[in-house]
């Protein structure tokens, strides 16, 4: 193996990424925009802290169609929690609390969705299979998730090359997470059943920053389409991460893009650090088939212990054990991730599997920190019949607790003489990562028998293309060379009114960067009038460019409709001026200006050019303004 050390993340280089055989995939959820949800008709889209009623349960493992658990659902059994749904009697019914069967799929989601797969250049299905997929971890009160695939074997262009988009699924969106202390796991519903779109691509980055730039074109993707939800938690990504030697590890519901990056290298640096302590191990003569440890309870030996967070379990009558880890002394301080060490990877297993959320949950003998005496260190170790090369690793909780942590403890310090163990990991907000579960089998996706296939003609693909926009990287190659401005070309490209823009410019005859404007920038200049959500709708838009494209208003006219239509929440096309009125204005004018002291003369055009503007903004351009008052000065009619 390459003795290549991580150098801090700026610093990487292409180079460095390959020289580890660093690849990565993503996984991105995102909720489509529909008013219900997609197997009952509860509204979707309406969330709240507020709850009518709380109900317990506790989840529970089930045999695959094979015969077979599933790794994943047999550690979530081991952590024995208590699962809280907190329900609103508006957002949830009996459906999703799995008391009565499922409706039928919602069409208007199933549309999105086969829409989308058709931009990411998928194989659409002829027909749709509903699948169960078990979640353990009582984010679903069912215990599983209802899901289906709608296309495979796709493509989105990247740079030289193309990203390999291996299938679309629709499928159900989950609780949101309230709290997860001890064995008591809270949950909010409203979130619960919401259509939502799954986009898994090949390990086709070959860089943390790819990964980012991947995620945004899939993100831009399916926004252009004016169909999908925005917004905090409407759209989260997994994270694939693997290095040459090491093993495919998920990063789950990573919230932003920006964040992506750093936490796939630190992912990558950690695979590599393990493989790295696996050499290690190796050269130590550690095995999975020599690894050895040896756990104790040690409370009595502790009781006058000074260390005040084992000294308070032990008052609180809790037990504290011990864990010898033969032959690793040391390691517990070799560093995985960015400031971050292999103790870690045990502290976390603990955290999740045995529940001791408390930190910290335990401390060893590698640590140069001070925990508990050195006196007490070699009494225990003596106790436990431990050496100079061992590592001691103490953990204290509940006495069912503590059977839990320290097996954890010694099946993770195994699983270190294996390499990468195949794990989903939370994503934290240093841009490190941590334990969540471990990953999922296919042994967790079985058939639904509550509902049949359902055909997808020929015709339903037909009738969905139609009224598809065209793909961003079209658009931006077009904008390009239309030579709008640079800052609207990507915006434009990914808004729903990319098709408005196409009917401006090639129908109505207008200029290119004034449309791209209009549609982009004033927005944005004028969201301070919008009130109770109001936006722009296509059809408004259209009306407001058709009234400049036939001379009705003038280019300020456009801005000016578009204020008018966000603090009036109505359209209202300025009348055209005549030329008389104009004229009238002009002279107007003059007798305003007469009484105006100007220091400046030179300033008087521009002074003039303001008054007659204040009255006809919006209903003729500035620039046959100025023409008219010279026209006029010199005695036109």
């Amino acid at each position: 193996m390459s003795d290549l050390k991580f150098k801090p993340f700026n610093e990487m280089t292409e180079a460095d990424y390959a020289t580890v055989g660093f690849k990565s995939g993503l996984e991105i959820h995102q909720q489509v925009m529909t008013s219900k949800k997609l197997f009952c008709r509860c509204p979707a889209g309406r969330y709240s802290e507020k709850y009518d009623a709380e109900i317990l349960r506790h989840m529970r493992p089930t045999l695959s169609e094979l015969g077979e658990y599933d790794g994943t659902a047999l550690m979530e059994f081991k952590t024995k929690k208590d699962i809280i749904y907190r329900i609103h009697r508006d957002t949830v019914c009996t459906y999703e609390m799995d008391d009565t069967p499922p409706f039928e799929i919602n069409e208007e989601a199933l549309d999105i969705s086969l829409g989308i797969g058709m931009l990411y250049n998928l194989n659409m299905v002829d027909e749709v299979h509903i699948a169960r997929k078990q979640y353990l971890d009582g984010s679903i009160p069912t215990g599983f998730q209802r899901t289906a695939i709608v296309g495979v074997d796709g493509w989105i262009p990247y740079k030289d090359r193309k990203i390999r988009i291996f299938q679309l699924s629709i499928e159900e969106d989950a609780c949101r997470e309230v709290s997860d202390i001890g064995h008591l796991r809270t949950y909010l519903t409203d979130r619960l059943g919401m259509p939502l779109i799954e986009t898994v691509t090949a390990p086709d980055m070959q860089t943390p920053q790819e990964v980012a730039e991947v995620a945004q074109i899939c993100r831009r993707l399916v926004r252009s389409t004016g169909k999908v939800r925005t917004g905090i938690g409407a759209a989260r990504e997994d994270v694939n991460v693997s290095v040459e030697g090491g093993t495919r590890v998920e990063i789950k519901g990573v919230p932003r893009i920006v964040n992506i990056p750093l936490l796939t290298y630190n992912e990558a640096m950690r695979q590599w650090n393990l493989l790295r302590l696996r050499e290690e191990l190796l050269r130590r003569g550690i095995t999975p088939k020599s690894f050895e440890s040896k756990t104790e309870n040690v409370t009595k030996l502790l009781r006058k212990t000074r260390y005040q967070p084992i000294q308070i379990a032990i008052e609180q009558g809790m037990v504290v054990s011990c864990v010898v880890l033969r032959g690793f002394k040391g390691l517990l301080q070799w560093q995985t991730q960015t400031g971050t060490y292999f103790s870690r990877e045990i502290s976390d297993r603990v955290r999740v599997v045995a529940c001791l959320t408390t930190l910290p949950n335990i401390i060893h003998s590698d640590s140069a920190s001070e925990t508990i005496a050195t006196s007490e260190w070699q009494a225990i170790r003596k106790y436990l019949g431990g050496t100079d090369e061992d590592t001691l690793v103490i953990v204290w909780g509940s006495e069912q607790d503590i059977k839990t942590g320290a097996q954890e403890i010694a099946i993770r310090a195994k699983e270190a003489t294996i390499g990468i163990p195949s794990e989903t990991r939370q994503a934290l907000r240093d841009g490190t990562n941590g334990f969540e579960r471990i990953l999922p089998g296919p042994d967790r996706m079985y058939p639904d028998t509550d509902l049949p296939p359902k055909k997808i003609s020929d015709e339903r693909l037909q009738k969905i293309r139609i009224n598809l926009p065209k793909p961003i990287w079209e658009n931006e190659c077009w904008y390009s060379e239309l030579k709008i401005p640079k800052d609207v070309i990507k915006p434009l490209a990914n808004s729903p009114l990319s098709s408005l823009f196409e009917l401006a410019v090639k129908e109505l005859k207008i200029n290119p960067t004034l449309a791209s404007i209009a549609l982009i920038q004033y927005p944005k200049r004028l969201k301070r009038l919008q009130k109770n959500g109001k936006v722009f709708d296509v059809e408004s838009l259209t009306i407001i460019f058709e009234a400049y494209s036939n001379g009705k208003i003038g280019r300020e006219g456009i801005y000016t409709a578009m204020r008018e239509y966000l603090s009036n929440g109505k359209l209202s096309i300025p009348k055209k001026c005549t030329e008389a009125e104009i004229k009238k204005i002009i002279i107007e004018s003059e007798k305003d200006l007469s009484k105006i002291k100007l220091i400046n003369s030179e300033k008087k055009i521009h002074v003039q050019m303001g008054i007659i503007m204040n009255k006809l903004r919006g209903r003729i351009d500035g620039v046959v303004i100025a023409g008219m008052i010279g026209y006029v000065k010199k005695g036109g009619c």
